[in-house]
């Protein structure tokens, strides 16, 4: 299986560009994990790069402030879910700014929010990266997930 995480937007801060190469790295255990980055840009040009970016078959799990909220456990059994269903790529689409354009969020099997407050990206990016990390522990019964 493989992990893409698709975002809007550079990391630049190096501690948290840091923390999110750390967690790829970890998830690389258990995985294929890329990340895919866009300038932000208008809607009618970030609609292609998101499309070109979600391979066919995928996953696609949309990070939205109004989407579902799972504890780690749940998430952690989506991946399951993904694993054993050999799915061959989950995607994880997070917005710039101004969110996902809704043509693409529109396509998302799932709509995933990390918090009811509003993240920047690279954040967010920190955020989830860990929790695919945690999912990948949890259902391997290793103990970093304290579950």
């Amino acid at each position: 299986m493989r992990i893409v995480i698709v975002a809007v937007g550079k990391v630049k801060e190096r501690g948290i560009r840091e923390g999110i190469d750390e967690y790829v790295g970890r998830i690389r255990r258990y995985a294929k994990c890329d990340e895919v980055e866009f300038a932000d840009a208008p809607e009618r040009e970030l609609i292609p790069r998101f499309e070109k970016a979600m391979p066919p078959r995928s996953r696609v799990i949309a990070m939205e402030v109004e989407g579902a909220r799972y504890t780690s456990e749940r998430f952690a059994n989506v991946i399951g879910q993904c694993e054993l269903g050999a799915v061959p790529s989950v995607v994880f689409l997070i917005g710039g700014a101004y969110g996902l354009p809704k043509e693409i969020s529109a396509k998302a099997d799932i709509k995933l929010s990390l918090s009811d407050m509003i993240l920047p990206h690279r954040l967010a990016r920190l955020f989830l990266s860990e929790q695919i990390y945690r999912a990948f522990t949890i259902l391997r019964g290793e103990p970093y997930s304290h579950a």
